[in-house]
């Protein structure tokens, strides 16, 4: 990645504290929020080098999970009014980083079904991504599909024949090779691209079985144009791509029917994160 020159700055970071209570991860989450960093996405990798299940006995190198907070902790009552009357509980920004890394990842990386896990992190467990999700920013965990819990918190020992702990041996080093191209390509596809765009808004000032959103540029690079990017209500997936490169449009897909966000797309085809429109006149 050192060869590239890129848009935005990537930052590789390995955290400490994680299992005394998450102190590396929280002491720079705070220093990012107030200092004014504008941190577009967070991607915690943890425990991404096994591909076996014990108990269930399945091996399978292809899926990795993705967890995503469906509503930011820093929403205010405002915000989650207007949540509530568009009814987008799965399209905060954590969600939305979710389904761009999907996206990008299948796209770039052969043989990898990325899983959308619609939590923030496993029953009894936890990460260094939630700090950052606490300060506002999005932020996702990404684990292996199937876990060995032979191979986590244990002390490296030998009882009645078996091998317990976090040795070499048990990693599978095609699938952890498959969890670090996802990356590259996902942080390289955001960084050489433009910004999100600003101020997203679906005007809902009539009736009407049109969709008009308008926005603004984002700062920095300029975009080649903007995709308006659509589904419907109950899919988890953003199924339509429509191109413009002006900063508003009228579509003729209703309102009321489908769910919207708006990203910004360079000349290369770079796509920045998508952003949910808000409702307004």
């Amino acid at each position: 990645m050192s060869k590239h020159k890129f848009s935005s700055t990537l930052v590789f970071v390995a955290f400490v504290g994680e299992e005394q209570g998450l102190y590396g991860a929280t002491n720079l989450a705070k220093r990012a929020k107030e200092e004014g960093w504008n941190v577009h996405l967070l991607m915690n990798n943890d425990i991404v080098g096994n591909s076996y299940g014990m108990e269930t006995d399945i091996k399978d190198n292809k899926s990795v999970r993705v967890f995503s907070e469906g509503v930011s902790p820093l929403e205010t009552p405002a915000q989650v009014a207007a949540r509530q009357s568009a009814g987008t509980d799965n399209d905060g920004k954590a969600r939305q980083a979710a389904r761009y890394i999907k996206e990008v990842a299948e796209r770039y990386v052969d043989q990898l079904d990325v899983k959308l896990i619609y939590r923030r992190d496993r029953f009894l467990r936890g990460g260094d991504h939630t700090p950052f999700s606490q300060q506002g920013f999005a932020a996702v965990r990404i684990t292996e599909m199937n876990e060995d819990f032979n191979r986590q918190h244990q002390d490296i020992r030998t009882e009645n024949g078996f091998k317990f702990g976090d040795l070499p041996e048990y990693v599978d080093y095609n699938y952890l090779q498959k969890v670090t191209r996802m990356n590259l390509a996902v942080m390289a596809n955001l960084a050489w691209s433009a910004q999100e765009p600003e101020n997203v808004v679906v005007l809902t000032s009539g009736l009407t079985n049109k969709t008009a959103l308008k926005w603004d540029a984002p700062k920095g690079k300029s975009p080649a144009g903007y995709y308006i990017l659509m589904r419907e209500t109950s899919s988890p997936f953003w199924e339509k791509k429509i191109f413009v490169k002006e900063t508003s449009a009228s579509i003729a897909y209703s309102k009321d029917n489908y769910y919207f966000g708006v990203q910004s797309v360079d000349e290369n085809g770079h796509e920045s994160l998508v952003v949910t429109p808000r409702p307004g006149r």
